[in-house]
């Protein structure tokens, strides 16, 4: 069995989190041939995805008919031996079945699992344990189902051309006027809808001491919809203080500004799961109610790369970032960064 379909075609974060169980299919087996279904806006990150080799864009269970019959006959076209489906719902499952691909894994959740020809029981929703650690183990099973030798992946898991971040960092330093010899700190206050985050005053607070601990460059960043909240942020921190890099190219030129950032600093968004991916260094904020904590949404990049905060465990406050105190993150962020950056 070669030719597999994965199946993570939810949010950008989700989809990142899935990418060392891609690793690891791959790197146990180079011979895998690997297809990824997943909606238009992350298929460009898909696209360079080391350990795909082919991409299906999916419509999606809110597209048309003609549009959902497009996905399947694909899907059917491309002859895939196996689907390993990483997100399961009602449309997934039965987007497998009716593209009758003989080999069927999925988490055994929900009454639809039936329609699966392998299961895992998973219980994600305890989060006893991160996201990528529940893929990783749909990706073991896959591999010991069929007698091959499982390859532990290790961070980073895209690495980008040097030659193309230099370049990177260099228009970016004539474009928001940076200093290449600082370190740069990236900040993201949007949500993109998918969880709570900070207010700006808790990150303008987080900022101003950042900068009056350390000689550096604060870039706020901004996705689609969310340039006003920048420009908020901006404000409350003092404009000459902070650039703005709300315009870019589309997800892979975004991927590349990351990669020349020395520290990313964001709620549970998918762009920190993307700067994660290349091994950034990174401080999270994170909700502490149980589908949404720090070790659930942990993410890939080395350990000791990674700092969280989260509310107290009060199921009246669990989903409130904004009772976070930034005194007492910065009494831990400071070292972190510190220890990051070499002590300088």
């Amino acid at each position: 069995m070669k030719n597999i379909l994965v199946i993570r075609n939810d949010k950008l974060g989700d989809f990142m989190l899935a990418w060392p169980a891609f690793a690891m299919l791959k790197q146990s087996d180079p011979t895998l041939k690997l297809t990824a279904l997943v909606p238009a806006y992350t298929a460009p990150l898909a696209e360079i995805c080391p350990y795909l080799d082919n991409v299906i864009i999916d419509a999606g269970k809110h597209g048309t008919s003609a549009e959902k019959d497009r996905t399947l006959q694909a899907i059917k076209n491309a002859g895939f031996e196996g689907a390993i489906n990483f997100f399961s719902n009602s449309y997934n499952a039965l987007l497998v079945w009716k593209a009758g691909i003989p080999y069927r894994l999925a988490p055994a959740t929900k009454i639809i699992q039936f329609l699966y020809t392998h299961r895992l029981t998973q219980r994600r929703s305890k989060s006893a344990k991160p996201e990528f650690e529940y893929n990783l183990d749909l990706a073991r099973a896959f591999l010991r189902k069929h007698n091959l030798n499982v390859c532990e992946p290790k961070p980073p898991y895209l690495v980008l051309e040097e030659q193309a971040v230099n370049k990177q960092k260099i228009l970016l330093s004539q474009q928001l006027n940076l200093e290449l010899d600082k370190k740069w700190v990236f900040v993201h206050a949007g949500t993109g809808g998918s969880a709570n985050n900070l207010s700006l005053k808790q990150y303008a607070d987080l900022i101003l001491e950042i900068l009056a601990k350390f000689n550096c460059e604060i870039i706020l960043t901004a996705g689609p919809n969310e340039s006003e909240k920048a420009h908020e942020l901006a404000k409350l921190v003092g404009e000459s203080a902070v650039k703005i890099y709300d315009k870019n190219q589309g997800l892979v030129d975004f991927t590349h500004s990351l990669a020349c950032a020395d520290l990313f600093i964001a709620g549970s968004t998918g762009p920190l799961h993307l700067a994660a991916a290349l091994n950034c260094s990174t401080i999270g904020f994170f909700p502490s109610k149980r589908s949404a904590t720090p070790l659930r949404w942990q993410p890939i990049n080395a350990t000791h790369r990674h700092l969280a905060f989260c509310p107290p465990q009060d199921k009246h406050l669990n989903d409130d970032l904004t009772v976070i105190d930034i005194k007492q993150v910065l009494i831990q962020a400071i070292p972190f960064i510190e220890k990051q950056w070499g002590n300088i």
